[in-house]
């Protein structure tokens, strides 16, 4: 097996179980390495320190799987991790026959580059590093023995499969193909997926928890559901007993779902807009409109360090007028799902909006991912989604 040296000094996060090996942290290779290849991690003394998989185009160069000098990245091993990413989730109650949920979470379920999400009977992967893209046959082999779907659909199309110098792939891995409407329960309502053409692997799994914690605060207000996508927090909302709920979203086939999904769980009085959230958010605070509850969900603004003053002045922006058009004593819930977004930058963003729209803002509850996106103590990066409810007073 080929060996990767550390320079003197970069060991440390390795020792610590960090998942990630970068460039610029490797001394030299000795012996010859493939893509997607298994490779063992020295410090710069020689003394064997992880073993992990290479990839040649990344500048994460390996993405660490074991830290025991016994243990091979064979067909066992991911074997076990799988079983035991699909236990948690059962523990959880959450992976059920008609149900949808997060089943692998890459580095933090100890499988780098794997995303798994089962809805109601099928599995759509993706296979995000070349390590992962090597072995994608022993990993559908080991997903239908472990899981038993009834197809497994490939959604590799997320950006960073080009930083692995890999191509966008996307299909039928085994078994038969999925509905285009596929149609899973949530708790208490059910919806609609489209694995195929819908937002990252179909759906906000991450924001399941949320939208439960949030409701309470909708019953008997007006409501603005910003970057609404599929209605997830609309129907929520209007559940639990909101007035009035105007849906924003720029996706005009998303806004259909949303249609079809209220219908389904006889959610009424959601008003939907198709336009641009910022452009409409000037147009209600010129119109002096205002409303008792505002959630901004948005997509990812920052997609690398380069990004991330523009993606606070982003955030800042949206959350800004939020509080402008919020009547008094209205509730903020406000989300960034940038990883590169820290929770305390979010939060100082969301503090400079309030000190320019000069209203006191307290800080309610603290929102992060659902549980089937588990954050490994030793890889924080896992945790991307962060979100406030909050008072504006």
């Amino acid at each position: 097996m080929a060996t990767v040296k550390l320079t003197a000094g970069k060991e440390r996060p390795v020792q610590q179980r960090h998942p990630w090996v970068f460039s610029g942290a490797i001394a030299n290779v000795k012996g010859f390495v493939g893509r997607g290849d298994s490779i063992d991690v020295t410090d710069s003394k020689d003394d064997w320190l992880a073993r992990g998989t290479w990839s040649s185009g990344s500048q994460i160069r390996v993405r660490l799987m074991s830290w025991v000098a016994e243990e091979t990245i064979d067909t066992d091993l991911l074997r076990s991790r799988i079983a035991r990413a699909a236990a948690s989730r059962r523990q959880l109650g959450l992976l059920t026959p008609d149900g949808a949920c997060r089943v692998v979470f890459a580095e933090s379920d100890g499988l780098p580059g794997l995303i798994v999400d089962h809805y109601a009977g099928w599995l759509v992967v993706q296979l995000l590093t070349q390590g992962m893209d090597a072995r994608r046959e022993t990993l559908v082999a080991l997903l239908v023995e472990a899981l038993a779907p009834q197809g497994i659909y490939e959604r590799s199309d997320a950006e960073v499969r080009a930083r692995e110098d890999l191509p966008p792939a996307e299909g039928v891995l085994w078994g038969a193909e999925p509905p285009a409407d596929l149609l899973v329960a949530a708790t208490g309502w059910s919806y609609t997926v489209d694995v195929r053409e819908g937002q990252k692997t179909g759906a906000y799994l991450d924001q399941d928890r949320n939208r439960r914690r949030m409701a309470p605060y909708c019953a008997s207000a007006d409501v603005l559901d910003c970057f609404c996508y599929t209605g997830g927090f609309s129907i929520a909302a209007a559940r639990a007993g909101a007035t009035s709920i105007v849906a924003v979203d720029s996706s005009g086939p998303a806004l259909e779902t949303l249609h079809a999904n209220a219908a389904r769980n006889d959610a009424t009085g959601i008003e939907v807009v198709e336009a641009d959230v910022f452009k409409l958010l000037r147009q209600y605070r010129h119109e002096g409109r205002q409303f008792d509850v505002v959630i901004l969900d948005p997509p990812k603004f920052a997609q690398s360090n380069g990004q991330i003053e523009r993606a606070t002045r982003g955030y800042k922006d949206i959350n800004l007028i939020a509080m402008q058009i919020l009547r008094p004593g209205g509730v903020l819930v406000s989300f960034s799902c940038s990883g590169l977004v820290s929770a305390d930058l979010f939060q100082k963003v969301v503090f400079g909006a309030a000190l320019d729209a000069q209203r006191d803002v307290q800080v309610i509850e603290r929102l992060t991912q659902s549980p089937d996106h588990p954050v490994l103590l030793t890889f924080p990066e896992g945790e991307y989604l962060k979100g406030l409810i909050c008072r504006v007073l």
